[in-house]
């Protein structure tokens, strides 16, 4: 697959892509866009507006930021509608990957009706069932 030659991180499709093409589309820009270094890990998210954002983890030794909190910027860029379904794939054929701790608890305070895809074929679980007792941030703003 080849992406547009312009460079995008959003389209609108009319209406919630089903759980695989939103896969497929984090699939495909890690095949492209993935150096097995500084980008390992592809995400894309889809707003309730039906915006879809991507983003690439940039890997740095002194704690760069994963590729869901760059797809949560993108799509913020572009659409105050709250996320509604999130997923991550790693390169080299790893598939359909799970959100770190760290972003867990991102999405727990930044977008705590979001859904994640934690494995393929898996249903999208609720963030609050990713990290049950967790601490909640807004609750102590």
């Amino acid at each position: 697959m080849s992406l547009p030659k312009r460079r995008r991180c959003v389209a609108t499709f009319g209406a919630m892509l089903p759980v695989d093409e939103l896969v497929r589309i984090a699939t495909d820009l890690i095949a492209v866009r993935g150096d097995g270094q500084a980008h390992s890990v592809a995400t894309v998210v889809q707003a309730a507006d039906e915006t879809v954002a991507t983003g690439l983890d940039l890997f740095h030794f002194t704690g760069g930021p994963c590729a869901e909190l760059t797809a949560l910027a993108n799509l913020a860029s572009l659409t105050s509608s709250p996320a509604r379904l999130i997923v991550a794939v790693g390169d080299h054929g790893c598939g359909v990957l799970a959100p770190c701790g760290r972003c867990r608890q991102v999405l727990l305070d930044a977008q705590p009706e979001v859904h994640v895809i934690r494995e393929m074929g898996g249903d999208p679980l609720p963030i609050a069932e990713c990290l049950p007792f967790s601490y909640r941030w807004n609750d102590h703003k």
